[in-house]
């Protein structure tokens, strides 16, 4: 439990770090190489070389390495990757944790992952943390972006074949850029789209040839 409250923790504090300079469906995709690397982890079969290529495929176009006009920041593009490895390390520990904890295993992590993650906000920030104008705004952003997402998440991880919970979740970069597009006014070029494109049939293939699994694991009352 104290790994996966960390790992979210981390996963939530670099994710918002690299929001700072590369666009949200960006920032999405290059997080998602995490579960990607699990799934494909998970699966063993000579097929998987034809979802990491579509993966590598998919990073380089996001990254070039010349100076163009669509360049990605490379440092905002470090904390994403980051928040990837972060992402993988909550899935792996959150579906053990899960199993024994139950869905009370959520706010155990999010209490974990504030211990871990408040005093660098309280550094950066002091009291302005404390604004009586922002604690509205904070609680709502609090529920909408951790309290109730990562308890659905939570349940499923703990109800469902590893396969079909990542095939769900393959469609989050493509959510993630659409939510810019519509939201915060990113476009992307038509190279970042289909990188973004790449990363997720390479999801998706990894999840559906994972090896099956018999049922899901079920969470301890």
């Amino acid at each position: 439990v104290i790994i996966y409250g960390m790992a979210l923790g981390g996963m939530n504090f670099l994710f918002y770090m690299s929001l700072r300079s590369v666009p949200l469906g960006i920032a999405v995709a290059l997080e998602f190489t995490g579960p990607l690397a699990v799934a494909i982890y998970a699966s063993r079969k000579a097929i998987d070389f034809l979802w990491i290529a579509l993966a590598i495929v998919g990073l380089l176009l996001l990254i070039p390495t010349g100076a163009t006009e669509t360049a990605i920041d490379l440092v905002g593009a470090g904390y994403a990757l980051g928040a990837g490895v972060c992402w993988a390390l909550y899935i792996l520990f959150g579906q053990k944790a899960g199993a024994e904890n139950g869905i009370q295993t959520a706010a155990l992590g999010v209490m974990i992952a504030a211990l871990f993650v408040a005093p660098i906000g309280i550094v950066h920030a002091g009291a302005a943390l404390l604004t009586p104008s922002l604690i509205p705004v904070a609680l709502g952003v609090a529920i909408l972006s951790t309290a109730l997402p990562y308890s659905l998440e939570m349940v499923a991880l703990t109800r469902m074949p590893a396969r079909t919970f990542g095939t769900l979740m393959s469609i989050e970069p493509a959510f993630g850029a659409l939510s810019g597009l519509l939201f915060l006014h990113e476009y992307l070029s038509l190279s970042q789209w289909t990188a973004i494109a790449c990363i997720i049939l390479a999801s998706v293939g990894a999840t559906m040839t994972m090896r099956r699994e018999t049922k899901p694991i079920v969470a301890v009352d």
